[in-house]
Protein backbone atom coordinates (compact mmCIF):
# COMPACT_ATOMS: atom_id res chain seq x y z
CA UNK A 1 0.00 0.00 0.00
CA UNK A 2 1.12 3.76 -0.49
CA UNK A 3 1.00 6.51 1.14
CA UNK A 4 0.84 9.57 -1.77
CA UNK A 5 2.02 13.27 -0.84
CA UNK A 6 -0.54 14.87 -3.43
CA UNK A 7 0.33 19.20 -4.35
CA UNK A 8 -2.62 20.75 -4.81
CA UNK A 9 -3.09 24.34 -6.45
CA UNK A 10 -2.13 27.12 -4.58
CA UNK A 11 -4.87 29.28 -6.03
CA UNK A 12 -5.17 28.58 -10.12
CA UNK A 13 -6.95 25.13 -10.23
CA UNK A 14 -5.40 24.83 -13.37
CA UNK A 15 -2.24 23.91 -11.87
CA UNK A 16 -3.52 20.61 -10.65
CA UNK A 17 -1.71 17.87 -12.65
CA UNK A 18 -3.25 15.17 -14.94
CA UNK A 19 -1.50 12.20 -12.44
CA UNK A 20 -2.51 14.23 -8.97
CA UNK A 21 -6.13 13.82 -10.47
CA UNK A 22 -5.74 10.28 -11.44
CA UNK A 23 -4.18 9.79 -7.58
CA UNK A 24 -6.87 11.42 -5.87
CA UNK A 25 -10.00 9.24 -8.11
CA UNK A 26 -7.94 6.26 -7.37
CA UNK A 27 -7.13 6.04 -3.60
CA UNK A 28 -9.21 4.62 -1.03
CA UNK A 29 -9.01 7.91 1.38
CA UNK A 30 -7.59 11.30 1.36
CA UNK A 31 -6.21 12.77 4.35
CA UNK A 32 -6.36 16.59 4.30
CA UNK A 33 -5.33 19.87 5.87
CA UNK A 34 -8.65 21.31 5.64
CA UNK A 35 -11.51 19.11 4.49
CA UNK A 36 -13.69 22.46 2.90
CA UNK A 37 -10.83 23.34 0.71
CA UNK A 38 -10.16 20.13 -0.68
CA UNK A 39 -13.86 19.23 -0.69
CA UNK A 40 -14.18 22.53 -2.76
CA UNK A 41 -11.49 20.79 -5.11
CA UNK A 42 -12.60 17.47 -5.60
CA UNK A 43 -16.44 18.73 -6.37
CA UNK A 44 -14.92 21.12 -9.22
CA UNK A 45 -13.09 18.06 -10.74
CA UNK A 46 -15.93 15.80 -9.99
CA UNK A 47 -14.08 13.27 -7.53
CA UNK A 48 -16.23 11.38 -4.71
CA UNK A 49 -12.82 9.91 -3.00
CA UNK A 50 -13.91 9.71 0.42
CA UNK A 51 -12.50 12.66 2.94
CA UNK A 52 -10.84 12.37 6.80
CA UNK A 53 -9.09 15.59 8.63
CA UNK A 54 -5.29 15.30 9.39
CA UNK A 55 -4.62 18.37 10.75
CA UNK A 56 -1.98 20.25 13.60
CA UNK A 57 -4.69 19.91 16.39
CA UNK A 58 -5.87 16.23 15.36
CA UNK A 59 -2.78 15.01 13.93
CA UNK A 60 -1.75 12.19 17.12
CA UNK A 61 -5.65 10.92 17.08
CA UNK A 62 -6.09 10.41 13.63
CA UNK A 63 -2.56 8.47 13.23
CA UNK A 64 -4.29 5.05 13.75
CA UNK A 65 -7.51 5.62 11.31
CA UNK A 66 -4.87 6.54 8.53
CA UNK A 67 -2.92 3.66 8.86
CA UNK A 68 -5.76 1.47 9.29
CA UNK A 69 -6.91 2.66 5.88
CA UNK A 70 -3.38 2.13 4.43
CA UNK A 71 -3.40 -1.28 5.37
CA UNK A 72 -6.36 -2.13 3.23
CA UNK A 73 -5.79 0.50 0.28
CA UNK A 74 -3.82 3.43 -0.59
CA UNK A 75 -3.94 6.76 1.05
CA UNK A 76 -3.74 10.75 -0.61
CA UNK A 77 -1.80 13.01 1.80
CA UNK A 78 -3.09 16.66 0.46
CA UNK A 79 -2.36 20.34 2.38
CA UNK A 80 -4.58 23.14 2.23
CA UNK A 81 -2.32 24.45 -0.49
CA UNK A 82 0.98 23.03 -2.29
CA UNK A 83 2.89 20.42 -1.42
CA UNK A 84 2.58 18.79 1.54
CA UNK A 85 5.06 18.16 4.65
CA UNK A 86 5.92 21.93 4.14
CA UNK A 87 4.84 23.95 7.64
CA UNK A 88 2.10 21.68 8.06
CA UNK A 89 1.77 18.17 10.07
CA UNK A 90 2.26 16.05 6.67
CA UNK A 91 5.89 15.71 7.52
CA UNK A 92 5.18 13.55 11.24
CA UNK A 93 2.51 11.27 8.72
CA UNK A 94 5.25 11.07 6.19
CA UNK A 95 8.05 10.08 9.00
CA UNK A 96 5.60 7.55 10.83
CA UNK A 97 4.63 5.56 7.43
CA UNK A 98 8.57 5.40 6.49
CA UNK A 99 9.01 4.07 9.74
CA UNK A 100 6.33 1.42 9.73
CA UNK A 101 8.00 0.56 5.82
CA UNK A 102 5.22 1.82 3.99
CA UNK A 103 5.71 3.22 0.68
CA UNK A 104 5.70 6.81 0.44
CA UNK A 105 5.04 8.42 -3.19
CA UNK A 106 5.84 11.73 -3.93
CA UNK A 107 4.22 13.74 -6.93
CA UNK A 108 5.44 16.83 -8.16
CA UNK A 109 3.76 20.10 -8.23
CA UNK A 110 2.25 23.64 -6.83
CA UNK A 111 4.46 24.90 -4.23
CA UNK A 112 4.68 28.75 -3.60
CA UNK A 113 8.07 29.02 -2.27
CA UNK A 114 9.89 28.13 -5.78
CA UNK A 115 7.09 29.84 -7.26
CA UNK A 116 8.54 33.04 -5.52
CA UNK A 117 11.85 32.29 -5.85
CA UNK A 118 12.29 31.76 -9.56
CA UNK A 119 10.03 35.18 -10.36
CA UNK A 120 12.09 37.11 -7.62
CA UNK A 121 15.32 37.63 -9.87
CA UNK A 122 16.97 36.81 -7.00
CA UNK A 123 20.19 34.01 -7.49
CA UNK A 124 18.37 30.29 -7.80
CA UNK A 125 21.44 28.15 -7.79
CA UNK A 126 21.83 27.99 -3.63
CA UNK A 127 19.03 28.80 -1.68
CA UNK A 128 18.11 28.53 2.30
CA UNK A 129 13.97 27.61 3.41
CA UNK A 130 13.24 29.63 6.48
CA UNK A 131 9.56 28.71 6.79
CA UNK A 132 7.94 31.27 9.00
CA UNK A 133 9.85 34.01 11.26
CA UNK A 134 9.35 33.35 15.41
CA UNK A 135 6.85 36.34 16.42
CA UNK A 136 8.88 37.39 19.02
CA UNK A 137 11.14 40.25 18.51
CA UNK A 138 13.96 38.83 20.96
CA UNK A 139 13.10 35.35 19.23
CA UNK A 140 13.11 36.65 15.58
CA UNK A 141 16.43 38.50 15.83
CA UNK A 142 17.93 35.62 17.30
CA UNK A 143 16.65 33.40 14.29
CA UNK A 144 17.73 36.21 12.07
CA UNK A 145 21.21 36.15 13.80
CA UNK A 146 22.12 32.77 12.35
CA UNK A 147 21.84 33.39 8.84
CA UNK A 148 22.94 36.57 8.37
CA UNK A 149 26.09 35.96 6.70
CA UNK A 150 24.23 33.19 4.76
CA UNK A 151 25.41 33.69 1.39
CA UNK A 152 22.99 31.43 -0.45
CA UNK A 153 19.26 33.36 -1.32
CA UNK A 154 16.74 33.01 1.51
CA UNK A 155 13.07 32.00 1.46
CA UNK A 156 10.91 32.92 4.06
CA UNK A 157 6.68 32.51 4.52
CA UNK A 158 4.84 35.92 6.92
CA UNK A 159 1.49 36.97 7.22
CA UNK A 160 0.60 39.80 5.47
CA UNK A 161 -0.37 41.41 8.96
CA UNK A 162 3.20 40.68 10.29
CA UNK A 163 5.10 41.71 6.97
CA UNK A 164 5.95 45.10 7.60
CA UNK A 165 7.28 44.33 10.70
CA UNK A 166 9.20 41.06 9.54
CA UNK A 167 10.68 43.34 6.37
CA UNK A 168 12.03 45.70 9.30
CA UNK A 169 13.31 42.87 11.49
CA UNK A 170 15.21 41.35 8.06
CA UNK A 171 16.85 44.96 7.52
CA UNK A 172 17.79 45.27 10.70
CA UNK A 173 19.66 42.16 10.89
CA UNK A 174 20.68 41.90 7.57
CA UNK A 175 21.23 45.11 5.90
CA UNK A 176 18.87 46.37 3.12
CA UNK A 177 19.46 43.50 1.00
CA UNK A 178 17.90 43.06 -2.78
CA UNK A 179 14.49 41.48 -2.00
CA UNK A 180 11.33 40.30 -3.16
CA UNK A 181 7.46 39.88 -2.11
CA UNK A 182 5.32 37.64 -3.60
CA UNK A 183 1.72 37.88 -2.93
CA UNK A 184 -1.04 35.82 -3.80
CA UNK A 185 1.10 33.97 -6.75
CA UNK A 186 -1.44 31.90 -9.19
CA UNK A 187 -4.49 33.85 -7.99
CA UNK A 188 -6.04 37.06 -9.69
CA UNK A 189 -4.08 39.45 -7.73
CA UNK A 190 -0.66 37.96 -7.79
CA UNK A 191 2.32 40.90 -7.08
CA UNK A 192 5.64 40.89 -6.92
CA UNK A 193 7.20 43.74 -5.18
CA UNK A 194 10.90 43.90 -6.25
CA UNK A 195 13.57 46.18 -4.57
CA UNK A 196 15.64 46.56 -1.22
CA UNK A 197 14.10 45.90 1.81
CA UNK A 198 13.58 49.34 2.94
CA UNK A 199 11.72 50.20 -0.30
CA UNK A 200 9.50 47.07 -0.26
CA UNK A 201 8.49 47.87 3.19
CA UNK A 202 7.90 51.72 2.45
CA UNK A 203 5.36 50.42 -0.71
CA UNK A 204 3.52 47.82 2.17
CA UNK A 205 3.36 50.61 4.65
CA UNK A 206 1.19 52.87 2.03
CA UNK A 207 -0.81 49.95 0.88
CA UNK A 208 -0.99 47.32 3.25
CA UNK A 209 -0.95 44.05 2.04
CA UNK A 210 -3.54 40.84 1.80
CA UNK A 211 -3.45 37.19 0.91
CA UNK A 212 -1.16 34.45 1.41
CA UNK A 213 2.95 36.18 1.30
CA UNK A 214 6.30 34.89 0.11
CA UNK A 215 9.71 37.06 0.78
CA UNK A 216 12.76 36.14 -0.64
CA UNK A 217 15.94 37.77 0.18
CA UNK A 218 19.70 38.37 -1.45
CA UNK A 219 22.21 36.15 0.54
CA UNK A 220 25.30 37.67 2.32
CA UNK A 221 27.18 39.54 -0.45
CA UNK A 222 30.96 37.92 -0.78
CA UNK A 223 33.55 39.57 1.99
CA UNK A 224 36.14 41.45 -0.14
CA UNK A 225 39.57 41.06 1.33
CA UNK A 226 42.18 43.23 0.80
CA UNK A 227 45.17 42.08 -0.96
CA UNK A 228 48.28 42.56 0.54
CA UNK A 229 51.79 42.97 -1.10
CA UNK A 230 54.59 40.20 -0.60
CA UNK A 231 56.82 42.36 1.83
CA UNK A 232 53.37 43.02 4.02
CA UNK A 233 53.17 38.51 3.69
CA UNK A 234 56.21 38.08 4.47
CA UNK A 235 56.59 40.38 7.76
CA UNK A 236 53.39 38.74 9.12
CA UNK A 237 54.18 35.12 8.06
CA UNK A 238 57.94 35.69 9.91
CA UNK A 239 56.07 36.86 12.83
CA UNK A 240 54.26 34.00 13.28
CA UNK A 241 57.03 31.45 12.46
CA UNK A 242 59.14 33.32 15.11
CA UNK A 243 56.44 32.77 17.73
CA UNK A 244 56.67 28.95 16.42
CA UNK A 245 53.36 28.56 14.96
CA UNK A 246 53.76 26.07 12.41
CA UNK A 247 54.13 27.00 8.85
CA UNK A 248 50.63 25.30 7.45
CA UNK A 249 48.82 26.95 10.28
CA UNK A 250 50.36 30.34 9.84
CA UNK A 251 49.67 29.70 6.03
CA UNK A 252 45.98 28.47 6.44
CA UNK A 253 45.55 31.76 8.75
CA UNK A 254 46.74 34.36 6.32
CA UNK A 255 45.00 33.16 3.53
CA UNK A 256 41.95 34.47 4.97
CA UNK A 257 43.31 37.38 6.25
CA UNK A 258 45.63 38.79 3.04
CA UNK A 259 43.83 37.62 -0.22
CA UNK A 260 46.70 35.03 -0.98
CA UNK A 261 46.29 31.26 -1.16
CA UNK A 262 47.21 29.21 1.30
CA UNK A 263 50.12 27.30 -1.33
CA UNK A 264 51.98 30.89 -2.55
CA UNK A 265 51.72 31.40 1.38
CA UNK A 266 53.27 27.99 1.99
CA UNK A 267 56.31 28.52 -0.23
CA UNK A 268 56.75 31.78 0.93
CA UNK A 269 57.30 29.99 4.60
CA UNK A 270 59.73 27.49 2.77
CA UNK A 271 61.47 30.16 0.78
CA UNK A 272 62.70 31.86 4.66
CA UNK A 273 63.37 28.66 6.09
CA UNK A 274 65.86 28.01 3.44
CA UNK A 275 67.48 31.74 4.30
CA UNK A 276 67.28 30.91 7.54
CA UNK A 277 69.14 27.82 7.02
CA UNK A 278 71.90 29.54 4.40
CA UNK A 279 72.38 32.55 6.66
Amino acid sequence: MTLYIVPTPIGNLEDITLRALRVLKSVTLIAAEDTRTTRFLLKHFEISTPLTSYHEHNKLTKLDAIFAALASGDVALVSDAGTPGINDPGYELIREAVARGIRVEPLPGANAALCALVASGLPTDGFVYLGFLPKKDKARAEFLAQVADEPRTLILYESPNRLVEALAALQAALGDRPACVAREITKLHEEFQRGRLSEIAAHYQQTPPRGEIVIVVGGAPPVVVETWDEDRVRAALRARLDAGEPLKLAAKALAAETGWDRRSIYGLGLELAQDDSES
